[in-house]
């Protein structure tokens, strides 16, 4: 890469080591800060502030942790006091045997045929999207909040089939107040404090949490009074699962936290794969013009459909490469229960093991060019190493929506640009910030020209 190539937004890992305030204020403010420029040059950096900790970037190292042994390495305590007020006991909080039984019960609701018969509402969704931006006009859009409103669309209508026996937006923002309050790291999670200490953000944010899960509560109810629809929708699908091992199913409760767990993972996540993608194509004009290429050609003017993703692979390795370089969940923790040695160190009972996954996908031992744009790496899946490229997980805990957001992912972006020329708005260029998730601060801001 020669020195004059620009390099698309990007983190400036700090080269000097932070100390636990100087650690706990960037966590506050952006997760990605605390990473250090290391992290992309070696396979394993550790340390200690206020709780021992490592960072590992080693594919071996991450495949020991994901499946090898993966019931020593749960999720940290600070990501799961975070995240069970809002979303409980649910698959992505649960361990060891009550994780199990959830995912073979809930495993059929994501099946490819199930999936498949979804993808009508990602291209209604999309169409919808597209008419929006029409009927703008020649002016600047906020990508970002498009996309957010567009898989939220998608989300709300194959949970609940458009009935309005719940609020799904009322939920989503119930949701999204609670994180933005209690998301942020506080002290007492640095230095280790036991949990039963209140923090006080988790506090403030409760009565809305609150009243979401009630209404998430009745409308669980009055579906299973009624009984299913003609074409079953995700809540359907999950009141039908049962595990095929304990023929055990999910009582309203455990519904209700795997309904909000996949109202909000299977729109945000989403939501900001395409919002990078986009920023990502107008940052690249002959990358944007390739895949408009394959699109028109596939599509004929029509939106995309289920049966088009497989025929969409450009459009595809766009959506792999934002990925990479802008991974939803930026970082991950987990928390050791007992001794174990990652890449020839260490490891001790309660040791904090976290995989940045921002600095995983950007190692240079791993990738050539590593903060470059090249949806080409993805050409060839195959020459890439497994435990390299984590934007859903791996192991027996992968994200178990992956191929919906995949598909609805090369729907809405395959769409969009057959239809639509986007370009940059000079000094709008968004900045990685991770909270839960790495967002573009500032929204993504492009010009968006109807073709």
């Amino acid at each position: 890469m020669s020195q004059s190539q620009k390099l698309p937004a990007h983190v400036a890992l700090h080269k000097v080591p932070l100390g636990l305030f100087a650690s706990l204020k960037a966590a506050r403010n952006n997760l990605l800060d605390i990473l250090p420029y290391i992290a992309v040059k070696q396979p394993m950096v550790s340390g200690k502030t206020g709780l021992r900790w490592h960072m590992v970037m080693e594919p071996g190292a991450i495949r020991q942790m994901l499946l090898e042994n993966l019931d020593n390495y749960p999720k940290s305590d600070a990501t799961k006091n975070l995240l069970r007020p809002a979303i409980g006991e649910s698959m992505f909080v649960a361990e060891g045997a009550e994780w199990r039984w959830q995912r073979r019960a809930a495993a059929p609701v994501f099946s490819h045929r199930n999936v498949m018969a979804l993808a009508p509402v990602m291209t209604a969704a999309v169409e919808d999207c597209c008419a929006r931006i029409t009927e703008a006009g020649p002016q600047a859009v906020n990508l970002m909040d498009e996309m957010v409103r567009t898989t939220f669309d998608v989300i709300a209508d194959v949970t609940f089939s458009g009935e309005g026996s719940m609020d799904a937006q009322s939920v989503h923002q119930a949701i999204d107040g609670y994180i933005a309050e209690a998301g942020k790291i506080s002290l007492l999670d640095m230095i280790g404090a036991p949990d039963w200490i209140p923090r006080p953000g988790r506090l403030m944010s409760g009565s809305a949490v609150k009243d979401m899960r009630k209404v998430a509560n009745e409308a669980i109810e009055a579906r299973r009074a009624r009984g299913p629809r003609d074409i079953p929708d995700l809540l359907d699908l999950l009141l039908e699962g049962v595990d095929p091992e304990t023929k055990r199913r999910m009582k309203t409760s455990e519904l209700r936290d795997n309904l909000l767990t996949f109202i909000v993972a299977g729109h945000e996540t989403t939501a900001l794969t395409l919002s990078w993608a986009l920023y990502l194509c107008a940052f690249d004009p002959k990358v944007q013009a390739k895949a408009r290429a394959e699109a028109q050609g596939v599509l004929q003017g029509r939106g995309a459909s289920g049966e088009d993703v497989a025929n969409l692979p450009y459009v595809r390795s766009i959506i792999d490469e934002a990925l990479r370089l802008y991974p939803p969940a930026g970082i991950v923790s987990r928390t050791a229960l007992a001794a174990d040695t990652l890449c020839g160190r260490e490891i001790k009972p309660g040791d904090t093991v976290m995989i940045p996954i921002y600095a995983l996908h950007r190692n240079e031992l791993l990738w050539d060019d590593p903060d470059a744009f090249k949806p080409e790496r993805f050409a060839d899946r195959k020459t890439i190493d497994r435990y390299a490229y984590l934007p859903f997980g791996d192991g027996p805990r992968i994200c178990i929506g992956a191929s919906f957001a995949i598909q609805e992912a090369v729907i809405i972006l395959a769409t969009l640009l057959s239809r639509f020329e986007f370009t940059p708005v000079q000094g709008r260029e968004p900045e990685p910030v991770m909270i839960l998730t790495v967002r573009p601060e500032g929204g993504v801001w492009l010009n968006a020209k109807p073709i």
